[in-house]
C-alpha cells in the first residue's frame, strides 16, 4: 500500500512568471524535506505543466503530515499583482491504495492509489473543496471527508503569517524556535498558533496516522 498525492495550483494563471517560480522552488524544497527527514523519496515526486504534481509516499500514514506541509509552504507565500494580493494555495487529493504498475516515471506507474488520487482531484476542481482523501475503506473515507472539510475552513481563514507558523510547527519546531526564525516574540507565536487552529489540526494529524497504520499495516 502507498499514498498518492496529485495536486493542481489554484488560479495559477494569475501567478507572474517570478512567483510560480518561487512557489516552484518551494515545493521541490519540500520534496527533498520529505527526503531529509521522512525517509520520502524526492524523485517519488513530479512537477508537470508548471502548475500540477504527483508524487507518491511509500508509508501512507505519513500523506497527511507531507499534504499539509505542501499546503502550509504555499500558503504563506504571496505576491502583489495588478495592485491586487494574489496568495500561493493547491487542491490536493489523496489516494491510498496498491501500486500495480511501478516505472522510473511517475506518470506510467499505475495503481489503485494513482486511481483514486487522479480522479478525486478530477471531481475536486468544479469545487470548493481543497483537500480530500479516497481509499478502499468507505468508512474511512467517511471519516475523513467531514474532519478534512473542516480543516479547508480552518485553513481558508489563514494569514500567511499563521500559514508560516504552522508550517514550521507540522516540522515539529517549538514556539521559542519558531519565534527566532519568524522574527517575532514567542508569545506572537503562540498567539498565531492557537489562531490557526493548531491543536485540532494536531489531533487530526495524529488520529489519521493511527487510522491509517491500523486499518492498512497488514498491506504494506
Amino acid at each position: 500500500m502507498i499514498a498518492v498525492l496529485t495536486a493542481d495550483l489554484i488560479d495559477s494563471s494569475k501567478y507572474e512568471s517570478d512567483f510560480l517560480e518561487k512557489v516552484i522552488v518551494t515545493l521541490q524544497e519540500q520534496f527533498i524535506y520529505f527526503e531529509k527527514s521522512l525517509a520520502e523519496k524526492a524523485s517519488n515526486f513530479s512537477i508537470y505543466r508548471g502548475d500540477s504534481f504527483q508524487g507518491i509516499i511509500n508509508s501512507p500514514e505519513k500523506a497527511l503530515l507531507c499534504s499539509f506541509l505542501l499546503k502550509t509552504a504555499l500558503n504563506k507565500l504571496e505576491s502583489e499583482a495588478n495592485s491586487s494580493i494574489v496568495k500561493a494555495d493547491l487542491k490536493l487529493a489523496i489516494g491510498i491504495g496498491s501500486f500495480d504498475l511501478k516505472r522510473d516515471e511517475i506518470s506510467e506507474s499505475n495503481g489503485e492509489a494513482f486511481q483514486f488520487s487522479g480522479r478525486t482531484l478530477d471531481e475536486m476542481k468544479s469545487g470548493s473543496r481543497k483537500l480530500m482523501l479516497k481509499t478502499s475503506d468507505i468508512d474511512i473515507n467517511a471519516e475523513f471527508d467531514t474532519s478534512l472539510a473542516l480543516f479547508d475552513f480552518i485553513a481558508d481563514r489563514w494569514s500567511t503569517a499563521s500559514a508560516e507558523v504552522i508550517f514550521y510547527l507540522l516540522q515539529g519546531l517549538k514556539e521559542k524556535e519558531i519565534a527566532q526564525i519568524v522574527g517575532i516574540s514567542q508569545s506572537a507565536v503562540n498567539q498565531r498558533k492557537k489562531a490557526a487552529g493548531w491543536d485540532p489540526i494536531s489531533v487530526l494529524l495524529k488520529r489519521f496516522e493511527e487510522k491509517i497504520s491500523a486499518t492498512f499495516k497488514g498491506n504494506q
